[in-house]
């Protein structure tokens, strides 16, 4: 008959497929067969479960992803999550996990059906960890789509997530321990769309919101890592951000790092690290966390050996000085701070920690203008980071060194001259200002630089023997005025000296 036919190529399909996935979805692809898939698929056909079966087989490889949608497997595949054959169901959850698997177009398309809300009504219906598990995996990957991860919110995905948490934070089967695991990295993961985590948010009284709170302090590694993730995601505002500082939230997140201090959970102490950094962006919020005693709590990492961890404390640190010239001048006159912040500033193999601390370095001089920070920072051989970093390829960080190097130059030449002598900052400003790609603030502040420099013999003499006057003479010509008028003035400066 043509049903046993068929169910008998589907067969040999399945058998081709288990031999050489990638020739036999190739020859799938090229021979229409997708297409006729897409009318097979439904609760009546026998053969639903085997052909919803070869598609997850053929999805698996990452460049037939793409067809299947185009095919137009999608809708028919969602409208199967109804159907009660278990067998059809497993299938379909794997088809659907397997397309939208690290495929951006095919997670557009699901945004276009209902599958949000038929995933979430068949996730409660389930009793079975398996199930559950084949759901969360056709979840998660769909969830990564801002529009979808709100869909899911609507449909009641985030209580149920709760509900999980609820029944397996004390158990210690595997199952249960897995489910937990999922659970909560769902539940992060839904954060991380604006709309869907504002909802959640709820203006800081949402049930959600103080549900999460509550994972913080709990017992479990695994909750502690989801909640103090969540707060970060939360604070991505700062609206959201003050509110959070003003009930109390530093508090939590200190005592959750005191409990991680000496042989610490590492992923807990970046996640931790990443929710005050992100609470310490609003003006606002800086001095009630400096008061709070954010900063020695952060230090407390300064031992760590672990760059995910030495970048959030450095961005920490970072985030809490800005515009607090007392708190700035207190860390920078920090010996073990300023000799950590050497050592990494040579840390090659990290290039965030190397940033990081090469931009704190800089923060402890723009925000204190203190001439102790700077002495602290010279004897502990920081110069010469500095003046690498104004050759660094982000505008932003140039700009801040040489900021830094400015402050230096007028605060404390005297000390600092034998370092900028040797690390050739005078050679570096030449080439600077000679390159037409150089933007208009990293020329400015190099001539103001240059300015400051020349009260220096040594460095003096370097600048004249240089030809700065050349160079800097074309700039009186520079679209931006405020360029060209600095560049006035330094060769009015540089005339007289030499």
């Amino acid at each position: 008959s043509r049903a046993d036919s068929l169910e008998g190529c589907l067969d040999c399909l399945l058998q081709a497929l288990a031999q050489n996935n990638t020739e036999t979805s190739e020859k799938i692809q090229k021979s229409g067969v997708l297409q006729v898939f897409a009318s097979l698929l439904t609760p009546q056909s026998s053969c639903t479960a085997k052909v919803a079966n070869i598609i997850a087989e053929v999805a698996r490889n990452e460049f037939m992803r793409n067809p299947c949608v185009d095919a137009g497997l999608i809708p028919p595949l969602v409208q199967l999550l109804n159907c009660k054959d278990q067998e059809v169901l497993l299938q379909t959850g794997r088809a659907l996990g397997n397309i939208c698997y690290d495929s951006q177009s095919s997670k557009e398309q699901f945004a276009y059906t209902n599958i949000a809300e038929e995933l979430v009504k068949l996730f409660k219906k389930q009793i079975e960890h398996d199930k559950k598990e084949m759901i969360f995996e056709v979840l998660a990957p769909l969830a990564e789509n801002d529009v979808i991860k709100l869909q899911l919110v609507e449909a009641g995905l985030v209580e149920c997530l709760l509900e999980i948490v609820q029944k397996t934070v004390d158990s210690d089967k595997e199952d249960d321990i897995a489910e937990l695991k999922t659970a909560s990295d769902l539940m992060v993961l839904l954060l991380l769309g604006d709309e869907s985590m504002q909802k959640l948010f709820e203006g800081g009284k949402g049930s959600v919101f103080q549900r999460v709170l509550s994972w913080i302090p709990s017992n479990s590694h695994q909750l502690q890592l989801a909640g103090a993730l969540a707060i970060a995601n939360f604070a991505r505002n700062d609206g959201n951000c003050i509110h959070m500082v003003d009930n109390g939230i530093v508090q939590k997140l200190m005592d959750l790092l005191d409990r991680h201090v000496e042989d610490g959970n590492v992923t807990v102490q970046h996640a931790a690290l990443s929710a005050l950094r992100n609470l310490a962006i609003p003006v606002v919020n800086k001095a009630k966390m400096l008061s709070a005693g954010v900063a020695e709590a952060v230090l407390k990492f300064l031992r760590s050996e672990m760059p995910p961890v030495q970048f959030k404390l450095l961005g920490t640190l970072r985030m809490l000085i800005d515009a607090q010239a007392e708190a700035a001048e207190q860390l920078g006159k920090n010996v073990k701070l300023v000799e950590r912040l050497v050592e990494w500033c040579e840390a090659k193999d990290h290039a965030g920690v190397m940033g990081e601390s090469n931009r704190l370095l800089s923060a402890l001089i723009r925000h204190s203008k203190s001439k102790d920070v700077i002495r602290t920072i010279v004897q502990s051989g920081g110069i010469k980071h500095l003046v690498t970093m104004a050759t660094s390829e982000h505008v932003i960080m140039q700009n801040e060194a040489l900021v830094a190097l400015a402050l230096i130059a007028a605060l404390e030449l005297v000390t600092a001259e034998k370092d900028l002598e040797n690390a050739q900052l005078v050679q570096i400003l030449h080439r600077l200002l000679s390159d037409d790609r150089s933007a208009p603030e990293i020329k400015y502040n190099s001539m103001v630089l240059i300015c400051a420099l020349i009260g220096s013999e040594p460095l003096q003499k370097e600048v004249q023997s240089m030809a700065f006057l050349e160079v800097i003479s074309k700039l009186r010509g520079h679209e931006n005025k405020t360029v060209a008028q600095q560049a006035s003035l330094t060769e009015q400066r540089l005339a007289v000296e030499s």
